[in-house]
């Protein structure tokens, strides 16, 4: 049996990335799904953001994933209002002013941003009841500000209607439907994040005195 076991859900839209909460809002023990005890979210959503959303018993999978010196990166489906420009996507791609935690603002990295046809097997959402313009965004990251993605949009002049994240490196949302689980056998599950030194992490922390070359 391994020390550590590892899942993805597709969260599903209006649930937060949690299990506990003192607010009424939808919850990551709603699903009903087994999770082992010590489960919690790794990179969370917010609660109206959907998709890949990674869970896991291994506490160390946070510093490794999104705190070491190898960035790793995001994709994230974007729907906004209107119609975006070539000009728009240029400054979404070189580097865009945000204001972040704190008060100050912040550019951000350059970054892919391609417009994208609307994505044949995710279901409708409420914000495409209505045929009024709108642009769907494949964004790729290698950072993740406090809601960055919605705020990138915006400063880009367009409301973020609908974010999905289907991938984090090579781990993909694939064919799950929200509120859908999967489990990965940790092998795989950190070769597609292309974590290389999780054995070694491993190591170091049962033994802090051997040398790991």
């Amino acid at each position: 049996m391994p020390e550590h076991r590892y899942f993805i859900l597709h969260k599903p839209a209006n649930m937060v990335s949690q299990f506990v909460s003192p607010d009424d809002v939808g919850l990551l023990g709603d699903l009903k799904y087994p999770f082992p005890e010590g489960i919690h979210a790794i990179g969370r959503l917010d609660s109206h953001s959907e998709g890949l959303l990674i869970l896991t018993t291994n506490k160390k999978v946070t510093n490794l994933l999104f705190q070491g010196e190898v960035p790793h990166k995001r994709v994230y489906l974007v729907l906004v209002g209107g119609l975006v420009s070539i000009e728009t996507l240029a400054k979404l791609r070189d580097g865009i002013a945000i204001r972040i935690k704190g008060g100050g603002d912040y550019v951000t990295s350059p970054c892919e941003v391609d417009i994208i046809p609307r994505p044949e097997w995710l279901s409708k959402g409420k914000s495409e009841e209505y045929d009024v313009p709108r642009t769907w965004l494949s964004i790729s990251l290698t950072e993740g500000k406090y809601h960055q993605v919605r705020k990138m949009v915006r400063v880009a002049g367009h409301r973020c209607k609908r974010l999905l994240r289907v991938s984090i490196e090579n781990l993909e949302l694939e064919d799950l439907k929200p509120g859908e689980v999967r489990e990965i056998e940790e092998n795989d599950f950190f070769d597609k994040l292309k974590i290389k030194n999780w054995k070694q992490t491993d190591e170091i922390v049962r033994n802090p005195l051997v040398k790991i070359p």
